[in-house]
């Protein structure tokens, strides 16, 4: 009997992921993979049936990571020409079993098949996870993403959600003023999570001290560009800035706190990972006081936190491997 071949695809406004896998008893194993320049591509179909063509196994069913909402099988990107649907796809690509779905909600699918390499313990309860309890996944990269798992006698079901676009609710006078500022700064009705819990949040949080600060002028990052400013604050902290320290820690303790939160509206007892692309870079300051004391600080609610495993999902392909997990789970 031949092996089972998978397609798993991981797109983005600014790139494309496509690889397959192979099934091999329980394991998932990457048999090919390229990286593609979104922009460089009018045309999605066009994409994928040149990765095709370079295959020497057509796979038996596909998933595919989308960075935006999936409705009734379509998605259409905001930053590129690409609209897709599942149909469409199944006839160009030739699989009877193919799937789009949410990149976060995506990840929820590989969280059960998680090497040791791909995670790295945050707080780990002495309950241990509940398997019969939801999971919750939030990252913080350019924006933020948060996704939820439900268990059910066939796996996980993955929800995609725009939690990040909630509003952001300041604990204290330093995160109220913040957002004053944003809202005065960018001319907003409203400050939704992500507005500061994201990489490009980070940045207006150093922007903001540098506002307030009587030297700002003279600063290191006063003359960075926006797009640079969340990993040099980064870069600067660690070489010891006080100011672009006190800009990671604010940073840190608004995502700390919004994690709680999410603990509390999904209570997740399965596990609460922490991924985007800010997890693997910052892995020490998330296991870090500034980043965990507010998390479990819920009040009356906190010892419901503390029984939640937490981790880090710092694989760079994490993507792909649960798009992949998620193909094998449309196989008959």
């Amino acid at each position: 009997m031949a092996p089972i071949t998978l397609l798993a695809g991981d797109l983005g406004g600014t790139k494309t992921l496509l690889a397959t896998y192979q099934v091999d008893g329980t394991r998932l194993i990457k048999t090919r993979s390229e990286r593609y320049a979104s922009g460089q591509w009018p045309n999605f179909n066009d994409l994928v049936a040149h990765f095709l063509a370079g295959c020497e196994v057509q796979p038996s069913a596909g998933c595919l990571a989308v960075a935006g909402p999936v409705r009734q099988g379509r998605v259409k990107f905001t930053n590129l020409p690409w609209e897709l649907d599942e149909d469409g796809l199944s006839q160009a690509c030739a699989l009877e079993h193919l799937e789009l779905v949410n990149d976060f909600a995506a990840l929820i699918y590989g969280l059960p098949h998680l090497a040791s390499d791909q995670q790295a313990p945050l707080w780990q309860p002495a309950s241990g996870a509940d398997p019969q309890a939801p999971v919750a996944i939030l990252g913080a990269g350019t924006g933020l993403g948060v996704a939820l798992g439900v268990p059910t006698n066939s796996g996980l079901v993955a929800l995609a959600t725009e939690a990040s676009h909630a509003e952001f609710a300041p604990r204290n006078q330093d995160e109220w003023d913040l957002k004053q500022w944003l809202i005065a700064d960018q001319g907003l009705e409203r400050v939704s999570i992500e507005r500061i819990v994201s990489g490009t949040g980070l940045g207006d949080v150093m922007r903001w001290l540098l506002s307030s600060d009587q030297a700002s002028n003279q600063h290191q990052l006063a003359a960075v560009a926006l797009a640079d400013l969340p990993e040099r604050t980064h870069q600067a902290a660690a070489a010891g800035d006080p100011l672009a320290d006190r800009a990671l820690g604010l940073w840190l303790g608004a995502y700390g706190s919004v994690a709680g939160d999410l603990v509390l509206q999904s209570l997740c007892l399965g596990g609460l990972w922490v991924g985007g692309g800010t997890a693997a870079k910052l892995l020490p300051e998330l296991t870090s006081a500034r980043f965990l004391d507010p998390l479990m600080a819920k009040g009356r609610l906190g010892a419901i936190v503390q029984q939640v495993p937490i981790w880090a999902l710092i694989d760079p392909e994490a993507g792909l491997f649960s798009a992949a997990c998620r193909a094998r789970m449309l196989l008959p």
